[in-house]
């Protein structure tokens, strides 16, 4: 594998990707998202629990490339347990950082997102990146 792809997949990439956090079909939870790329087939639907102000419990499932899987994942574990406004700060974050409209120097990141810096030198791999983050955010703005 050359360095490249080895920058694009790293090891928090494959470890969320094998064994995703939360990844269980939870058909009982308040809200389903669904994030589905036409394009290249990746299909994600995240199950989401919430209050007025916290998101209380986030699952997935679904199917897609390492990028995807791996991206929501991330995207789970991140948000479960964060106020809405906070929620929807860290999709701007996380979102900001894959389009390089934010460095990671320029804001305080979690270390996985930091995981997909690599998706820079790919940028046909940005929709599967942020395919999920795209769509949490949409569905968190419309419940303020």
């Amino acid at each position: 594998m050359s360095s490249d792809l080895k920058k694009l997949y790293s090891d928090i990439i494959k470890r969320h990707q094998e064994a995703p956090f939360h990844f269980e079909k939870k058909t009982d939870m308040q809200n389903t998202i669904k994030a589905y790329n036409p394009i290249c087939g990746d299909r994600f639907e995240v199950y989401v629990d919430f209050d007025r102000k916290t998101i209380n419990q986030l699952h997935f499932h679904g199917f897609g490339c390492a990028i995807s899987k791996a991206s929501t994942s991330v995207l789970v574990k991140a948000l479960e347990g964060r106020t809405l406004a906070e929620a929807i700060g860290l999709c701007e974050n996380f979102l900001g950082f894959i389009n390089k409209d934010l460095k990671s120097n320029e804001v305080l990141l979690q270390e996985d997102f930091k995981a997909f810096s690599g998706v820079h030198d790919f940028p046909e791999r940005s929709d599967c990146a942020t395919l999920a983050w795209q769509e949490m955010k949409k569905f968190l703005e419309s419940r303020k």
